[in-house]
């Protein structure tokens, strides 16, 4: 059995020859290399082209792969880098006069809806608030008492209506009972003066016959007593019809008085709805009083201000101890999840464009993407709304691609939001591609 060779013999070489042959490595040096592994210079050229015709076989097709795939995208993808994320700045201000007490917010943070941002000193507001719940006691009062006189008052009416009715009867009958008194009186005075007369005629002539004695003086002593009488009845009688005129005018003056008081019970309906007018009148002022207390708790509520959004504190104009009024701006907040994309596209990539496409949005400041859908195309290009819109009618026109704005929202899960930790701000740039094909 042959012994076997050393492997450092067959590194070194044997001959002149087997040096010049030896391939020289980056040192300059021969390199020695195994002679049984050693290649025939016959095979080496032939590999070396099969092996350069390989690689260049496989560099086209990765030139050609890549190249279809990128100019497939380029068909299918329509891309800009004139995009920002916009959003609504919403300013929150005071609505009531009053000195700041607390601020509980600094520029930049972070602030869910429903947290208290601002406080206002409430005293005053609390005392408001007092006052109007008297105000409004007192008024309810006032009302109840109304509602209780309308019956009242609708119940007296009606029994003055009949007492004023019987009034006026009994003054009527009292003027007829005076009037035939009156008559009666004037028939007896007649009476009497007829009388007076006949015993006055009587007297004359029994002066006469006495005076001849053809009749006794007692005779004339009884007719002058009754003249004397008659006289007297005559006197009684006119003083009976001054006594029945009195009488007359008094029943009559009752009888104006009681027809004046029928008239006035006779308004009843006119009272009655008076004192209800009154009593809705006075409901009138518990509305009113109700009005101003709920105005009052309005205003204490103002005192307190809260966010109404989930969002950043973007400006802060208010201190504690600041005086401020309504209307005047206290600090600026950014929703998180009211923001969407404003990309400037040129003109001759909308011809594939539709609402409700895709969208691919590279945020610039975080090297990472969000999805979103195509909202709507802007109705006409920036320059058109520009506050010098261009002039086109005149005679150095030049054509320039005009640029469209193209809304673009973030896709929304249910229950959860896209930007729940803050990191999409208005402002920022970003690269959408939005798929067309």
């Amino acid at each position: 059995m042959p012994n076997p060779t050393n492997s450092a013999d067959l590194l070194v070489p044997k001959t002149e020859e087997d040096i010049e042959a030896a391939p020289i490595n980056e040192v300059g040096l021969p390199e020695l290399v195994d002679s049984a592994e050693k290649p025939s210079k016959s095979a080496d050229p032939d590999k070396k082209r099969r092996i350069k015709i390989a690689s260049a076989v496989v560099g086209a097709l990765v030139v050609l792969i890549a190249g279809c795939y990128f100019g497939w995208n380029a068909l299918r993808f329509e891309g800009t880098d004139d995009a920002q994320i916009d959003g609504h700045v919403m300013p929150l201000s005071a609505r009531i006069h009053g000195q700041v007490q607390s601020v509980n917010f600094v520029e930049g943070q972070l602030v869910h809806a429903g947290d208290v941002l601002v406080t206002i000193d409430p005293t005053d507001y609390k005392v408001a608030v007092t006052q109007a719940q008297a105000n409004l006691a007192d008024a309810k009062a006032i009302a109840s008492s109304a509602h209780l006189n309308v019956p009242i008052t609708s119940v007296s009416t009606r029994s003055n209506l009949d007492s004023a009715k019987t009034a006026v009867g009994n003054a009527e009958a009292g003027v007829a009972a005076a009037g035939q008194n009156l008559e009666s009186a004037k028939a007896a005075t007649q009476q009497a003066e007829a009388n007076a007369a006949k015993s006055d005629a009587d007297l004359v002539r029994y002066r006469q016959l006495v005076a001849k004695d053809d009749i006794s003086h007692q005779q004339y002593d009884h007719a002058q007593a009754a003249a004397v009488a008659n006289r007297a009845a005559v006197v009684s009688a006119k003083a009976e019809v001054l006594a029945s005129e009195q009488a007359l005018r008094q029943a009559q003056g009752k009888l104006l008085q009681a027809k004046a008081d029928l008239r006035s019970a006779q308004t009843a309906p006119q009272q009655v709805s008076a004192t209800r007018a009154k009593a809705d009148a006075d409901d009138a002022a518990v509305l009113q009083r109700e009005a101003q207390l709920k105005q009052a708790e309005l205003n204490l509520g103002y005192t307190v201000i809260r966010s109404p959004v989930t969002g950043i504190v973007g400006k802060k104009t208010v201190e504690v101890g600041q005086n401020v009024g309504p209307g005047q701006e206290l600090l600026e907040a950014v929703p998180l999840d009211d923001i969407w994309v404003t990309a400037n596209f040129k003109e001759t990539q909308l011809q594939h464009m539709r609402v409700g496409q895709p969208v691919s949005v590279k945020v610039d400041a975080y090297g990472r993407s969000w999805t979103g859908r195509v909202t709507n195309l802007g109705g006409g290009t920036g320059s058109v709304f520009s506050l010098l819109p261009p002039e086109n009618a005149t005679g150095n026109y030049v054509k320039v691609v005009q640029r469209v704005p193209v809304r673009i929202d973030f896709d929304r899960i249910s229950g959860q939001s896209f930007n729940a930790d803050g990191l999409l701000k208005p402002g920022l740039s970003v690269e959408p591609d939005v798929r067309i094909r």
